[in-house]
Formats: structure tokens, sequence, C-alpha cells
């Protein structure tokens, strides 16, 4: 299995999945060229996505959508009934394979379970997506550290969590109070000590790989992020997952492949 981040933050969010000569996306937030764009650079083959999950339908994971599936629509696309409805109204389209919170089901031959996340939209879900014997946790737009997510996070091998934003730095940016708010609620976004206390408190010692995601250009930092993560993680006794921050303007590899545990 292999891993990249096309794009991670509030601009745009598409996730690649690779598996057999099959590859999944997760969220379609690019546009067509810019998507093409990513996957060349990451040396991945566009014509081999055979699938795309969504998590919810907010722009920054669905508007290259429409787009997408005017030119490729042999690609199936998977919602849960709330998040399809929603995406239908934004996007125009309507072509889903609709899956059930909590079951699991095939895409493109790999194995994926959603779970319910708490966010500002209808069902907004994560991902446990299971391929060649490796389970991959992505979890992004998450407003509160919830153990209903801490334990599809302890399955990983390899897991995307979000690390939004500085605490000091959101309340001294420019932002208005009611997005502030929003931000810091609990259908918001995860701030970087609270992922970083998720993280520390639910990963195995199979987690391989923590790719911190969804970063806030104007409330966040690199190196923030990657001390909580880095700190939390050695407090619980747990120094052996690589950490790495995604980006908004670039692809970054989170894997290569992975030939243990899985789903």
């Amino acid at each position: 299995m292999r891993i990249t981040s096309l794009a991670s933050g509030s601009a745009g969010n598409a996730y690649c999945v690779e598996h057999g000569g099959a590859a999944l996306m997760v969220d379609c937030g690019l546009s067509c060229r810019e998507l093409s764009k990513r996957c060349k650079a990451a040396d991945i083959d566009v014509s081999k996505i055979a699938a795309v999950v969504f998590t919810h339908n907010h722009a920054d994971h669905v508007k290259g959508l429409a787009t997408f599936h005017a030119r490729r629509p042999d690609v199936e696309l998977y919602a849960n009934m709330m998040t399809a409805d929603a995406i239908a109204c934004a996007t125009g389209v309507e072509d889903f394979c609709i899956f059930e919170n909590g079951q699991r089901f095939e895409a493109a031959g790999f194995s994926v379970k959603a779970f319910s996340i708490p966010h500002d939209v209808p069902d907004p879900v994560g991902f446990l997506v299971g391929a060649g014997g490796c389970t991959y946790f992505h979890a992004t737009d998450v407003g509160a550290p919830l153990d209903s997510i801490g334990v599809n996070l302890a399955e990983a091998d390899y897991a995307t969590l979000e690390f939004n934003h500085d605490p000091l730095m959101l309340a001294s940016s420019a932002r208005p109070e009611s997005l502030k708010s929003r931000i810091r609620g609990a259908r918001g976004h995860l701030s970087n000590g609270d992922a970083a206390e998720l993280a520390a408190k639910f990963a195995s010692g199979k987690l391989k790989v923590l790719a911190l995601a969804h970063l806030s250009c104007e409330c966040n930092v690199p190196h923030l992020a990657l001390s909580a993560a880095k700190e939390a993680l050695a407090a619980s006794g747990k120094c052996g997952a690589r950490i790495v921050a995604l980006k908004q303007d670039s692809f970054v590899r989170i894997t290569d492949d992975c030939a243990e545990g899985g789903l």
C-alpha cells in the first residue's frame, strides 16, 4: 500500500491510497488540472483512480468533483446518504454508492469502514482503509477528540489526523470571533494539543507514521504541530512512529508500502 497526501488544508483536500494496481482517493477538493499535476509529481497514474470516498460536503473536499466526474464517469463515488445528498446539492453530482457508517464495504478492491466524527455538516465521517495487510486511518475536520475516533486510530499502521490550529495563534488572529468560536467548538476543528492527546492515548505500537493534516495557514505552523505530536507520543512511551506534517501546496508521501497488520 502506498499513501500520498496530494493536498491538505482549507484550500483543498485530496489523498490517494494505492494497492494492487488500483487507487482509492479520499475526497476530491482539487481541480482536475491540479489533481493531474499533483499526481504526476507524486508518480501516481491518475487513470488508476477507481473510486473516491467522501468524508463530508464542504467545498474544500468536493470542489473538483463535478469536472472530475464528467471526465471520469467510470470512477465509483462513495458517501453515506446525508453526505451524498449534501454533495449533490452543492455539485449536481448524484451518482453515489451509499454506505452505512460502521459497516465495512469494498471500493476498488480496498476494504473500507466509515466512522462518525463531529463536524458542522450532515453526518461527516473518517475512514479505515485496508489492503495488502495494512490499515490506514483517516480523520480530518474533527471537532472533538472522541474515544470513538480513537478506537479506530488504535487499528492503524498509518494514520492521518487533523492538527488544525494552535490555540494561542487562533486567539490572536484577526479572524472574527464567530469564526474563532466555530473552530474551537465541538463541531469545529482539532487543536494541536487535543489531536496530540488523542494520538498518544490510542495509537498502538504498530503505528509507523502519523501524518498531521489540515494545518491552518493562519493559525498554525508545522513546527508547533510536530512538537505537540512528538512530545505527547514520547510522554506516552510511543516513540516509534515517524511524524510528518502534510502540506497544502504540494504532495507529501505518507508511506510507500506496508505488509503487516490490516483490517
